[in-house]
C-alpha cells in the first residue's frame, strides 16, 4: 500500500514537471505547495539564516520553471532533482557569503575602519565567552535601523551599496547609520571593558 502511494506521488510529480515544462502556472503552484517546505528546510540546514534560505528556495523554483524541459526522469525522482538544486544553490550562497566576508574590509570605509579596529582591539582584551556576550549586548542596544545595517555588513558580509539596495534607502543614509552604529558600539564596548 505504501509502495502504491509512493508510485502515485512520483507519477503526479512527473506529470507536474511535464506540465511546468509546458509553462502551466497551476502545475508550478502545485509543485511549490508540495516542495517549498522541504526545500526551505534543506536550504536552512546549510545556511542557518531565514532570509538566505528563502532566497535559495526562490532561486530553485525559478530554476525549476526554466529547466523543467531538461528534467530527465531516468536520472532520478523529481524530489531528488529539486533537492540537488537546493543543495547546490545553498553551497553557492555559502561561497558568495564567504567572498563577501573577505571583501568586508572594503566596506567603503571612511572612519568606520578606524572605529571597527578600535572595537576589535578592545574586544581582544576580553576572553572569548565574554566577548560574545558583550558584543551581543552592545549590538542589541543599537536602534533597529543601526542594528540592521551593522548585522548586514558585519555578520552577512554585505557592502553598504548592497545594504542600501536591499533596504531601499539612500547610500548616504546607510553610511550614516553604520557610522553612528559603530560609534555607539565603540562607546558601549569602552564602558564595559
Amino acid at each position: 500500500m505504501k509502495e502504491n502511494s509512493q508510485q502515485e506521488d512520483r507519477s503526479i510529480e512527473l506529470e507536474l514537471i511535464a506540465r511546468i515544462a509546458r509553462s502551466e502556472r497551476a502545475a508550478f503552484e502545485e509543485l511549490y505547495t508540495r516542495y517549498s517546505n522541504i526545500l526551505y528546510a534543506t536550504a536552512f540546514k546549510f545556511l542557518k539564516q531565514d532570509a538566505d534560505a528563502q532566497d535559495v528556495v526562490q532561486d530553485v523554483f525559478i530554476q525549476i520553471w526554466d529547466k523543467a524541459k531538461l528534467y530527465d526522469p531516468t536520472k532520478g525522482k523529481p524530489l531528488t532533482w529539486v533537492l540537488t538544486m537546493t543543495r547546490n544553490r545553498s553551497i553557492d550562497r555559502i561561497r558568495a557569503i564567504q567572498r563577501r566576508s573577505r571583501l568586508r574590509n572594503d566596506f567603503e570605509t571612511e572612519t568606520t575602519v578606524d572605529e571597527s579596529t578600535e572595537i576589535r582591539e578592545a574586544l581582544s582584551k576580553v576572553d572569548a565567552n565574554e566577548k560574545g556576550q558583550i558584543l551581543r549586548d552592545a549590538v542589541s542596544s543599537l536602534s533597529l535601523q543601526q542594528r540592521v545595517v551593522i548585522e548586514m555588513a558585519f555578520f552577512r558580509g554585505h557592502t553598504q551599496t548592497e545594504i542600501a539596495e536591499k533596504l531601499g534607502e539612500p547610500l548616504g543614509t546607510i553610511k550614516a547609520r553604520a557610522r553612528r552604529g559603530l560609534m555607539k558600539l565603540k562607546e558601549s564596548l569602552d564602558e564595559q571593558l
